[in-house]
């Protein structure tokens, strides 16, 4: 056999290392705007800079999940073409900022993501917002099914624990704080399990969920349904499991899906979500998480710190960038804002 690469695999060592650089430039427009209380400068300033970076990227791409439909959002709404229209034809989904409240208050674990897949691969949410999540890692995979949804919180926690060797008190949950949360978070604390919380950022709860050796071991509750699809693009490239199921919580959602003629009940996996392994995922930390430090500034220019996987060859790096003043300034910060 030859051992000349194929074309397909070129692209795809170098799309990885492009996906960086583009969570990079949105980390670094938004991480200038941090604890300063305003989540809407972040968020645009982050989208300008993924939306820029974006563009110089061999691919022909569509926005498949982005900041929403093209009259609410100028800029990587969805069904916008990026890239510059050379090389695979992909699906793309974008968070500039996942955690735009986390990032104004200079809360943990706000981070810019994105994923990307083959053409007509990536599911689309039609008019769903919210969606119940169940996420594990590649250990725990075989312990969920899709009727695990149902399941009694005690009565999954201890087949995730087995799965893992664990007992159910050295499980660690990730759940929104919310409202909607509070029956769950208080059965997942009847089980013995520890609970971890945020505000926000389900897709940094997924990561977690899914990565080995990131103490947490799952993920649990609804969330945002555009932060699923993307979040099914990291679990897959890291061999994790994943189901969700649409859990409209406004009568108009609910007769919205039902007009658009899309099955509630069903239970949707990993594998429905994102319908290939040749995925790409990359995240950068904003601000200090449990996986990624945010953006650091020195008097030279700032650090990044960021996570790239591709589901084909399942690798994984972590890649800590030092980025020159001038880089910065031409990227943007909130004083030229």
């Amino acid at each position: 056999m030859s051992s000349v690469l194929t074309m397909n695999e070129c692209l795809g060592r170098d799309l990885a290392l492009d996906l960086v650089r583009v969570t990079e430039a949105a980390a670094l427009a938004a991480g200038r705007w941090m604890g300063r209380g305003q989540k809407d400068a972040g968020d645009e300033a982050a989208v300008h800079a993924m939306r820029a970076m974006l563009g110089t990227v061999d691919i022909d791409g569509v926005v498949v999940i982005g900041e929403g439909e093209k009259d609410e959002a100028p800029m990587l709404f969805n069904g916008e073409a990026v890239g510059t229209g050379q090389g695979p034809a992909v699906d793309i989904a974008v968070d500039p900022v996942e955690g735009t409240s986390l990032l104004a208050h200079g809360r943990p674990d706000s981070i810019a993501v994105i994923g990307v897949a083959p053409r007509g691969t990536m599911w689309s949410p039609g008019p769903g917002f919210y969606m119940n999540k169940l996420v594990v890692g590649r250990e725990a995979r075989e312990a969920i099914s899709s009727a695990s949804l149902a399941l009694p919180v005690a009565e999954l926690l201890a087949a995730i624990g087995k799965a893992k060797h664990k007992a159910v008190a050295d499980l660690t949950v990730f759940v929104l704080d919310k409202p909607r949360h509070s029956r769950l978070i208080a059965d997942v604390r009847a089980a013995g399990a520890r609970v971890l919380t945020r505000t926000d950022g389900d897709v940094a709860g997924a990561l977690m969920a899914a990565t080995p050796g990131s103490g947490v071991d799952v993920l649990m509750g609804i969330g945002g349904t555009p932060e699923g699809v993307i979040s099914a693009c990291a679990v897959r490239a890291l061999g994790g499991a994943m189901l969700g199921q649409l859990a409209p919580q406004k009568p108009e959602e609910r007769e919205a899906l039902l007009a658009a003629g899309i099955d509630i009940d069903r239970v949707l996996t990993e594998c429905d979500l994102v319908a290939s392994d040749d995925v790409f995922f990359s995240a950068t930390g904003i601000t200090d998480g449990l996986l990624m430090q945010g953006v650091r500034y020195t008097d030279g220019g700032s650090t990044t710190h960021s996570i790239v996987m591709r589901g084909k060859s399942r690798t994984r790096r972590t890649i800590q960038a030092e980025h020159c003043i001038d880089k910065v300034r031409t990227i943007g910060s909130c004083s030229e804002a």
